[in-house]
């Protein structure tokens, strides 16, 4: 029997559900190799914002673009997501948490100034790849063209 207060019906449903990772999940990890491919480097699993409790897959700190690659159960993919035969009300409160929490998490970092990319975890890795490849790259850029304008004498 699961221990008293448990969230778990069974025993063998908390094992179940303790097993589900956090991160390092193949999608991402698929998506992790492609990136590192192409040559950009990243943080994985790193907060975006020190003060916001809420970590990204992926992390590009000076291009200032979060990656999210979010599973279809639980972040509650319109194409994919099930609810659960058993405890639904707790299950479909979580799910509903956490899409929330996924809302809020884009509009605070949006609001920071950073760009938002979401994937789940049924889409192609490669076209995510090119996806994030090339945000990064034009967000690189366009600092580039930032800094080396800033320095101009104006003449």
């Amino acid at each position: 029997m699961p221990p008293e207060g448990s969230w778990a019906s069974s025993a063998a449903r908390r094992r179940n559900m303790q097993a589900i990772r956090s991160r390092d999940t193949k999608p991402e990890q698929l998506l992790r190799r492609l990136v590192h491919a192409q040559g950009l480097r990243y943080r994985v699993g790193a907060r975006p914002l020190p003060d916001l409790r809420r970590t990204a897959d992926l992390v590009f700190r000076p291009a200032k673009v979060a990656v999210f690659v979010d599973g279809c159960y639980w972040h509650g993919c319109p194409e994919h997501y099930v609810s659960p035969r058993t405890n639904q009300d707790y299950w479909s409160g979580k799910v509903a948490g956490n899409v929330a929490r996924d809302r809020d998490t884009d509009q605070r970092l949006s609001e920071a100034g950073w760009l938002v990319l979401r994937f789940w975890e049924h889409e192609d890795a490669e076209a995510c790849c090119t996806t994030v490849v090339d945000a990064v790259t034009q967000r690189r850029n366009a600092s580039s063209v930032d800094r080396l304008g800033s320095g101009a004498s104006g003449k």
